[in-house]
């Protein structure tokens, strides 16, 4: 995860971050209390978002509405880079409903 804006980078509402995925990684399944918007500028991932799956590559974007269960695993042969925005202070939840917090990610700070 590499920082863009934050409200420890100047104040921002509003986080943005570039995530760049080696071949094959799979990101955890998760949630957010925000909603987050995900734009794919290199390489392909398979997003599950909601019980869907989706096929993505570089230019779209999925917009992940709050409280929807996520992960997000990349192409095994090209990996993915995505920038990502999110109100700043979002939080980071347990996929299983119980309402166990994550806190905010680092970078979303």
């Amino acid at each position: 995860m590499t920082t863009f804006a934050s409200p420890t980078q100047g104040g921002a509402s509003r986080a943005m971050w570039r995530v760049d995925a080696h071949p094959g990684a799979v990101g955890p399944v998760h949630d957010f209390d925000r909603e987050q918007v995900w734009s794919w500028i290199a390489g392909a991932a398979t997003v599950e978002l909601g019980g869907e799956t989706y096929t993505v590559g570089a230019g779209d974007t999925v917009v992940m509405p709050a409280h929807t269960v996520r992960r997000v695993l990349a192409d095994p042969e090209t990996g993915y880079s995505a920038v990502v925005m999110a109100p700043a202070g979002a939080r980071a939840l347990a996929a299983d409903g119980s309402g166990d917090e994550y806190g905010v990610p680092p970078w979303i700070a």
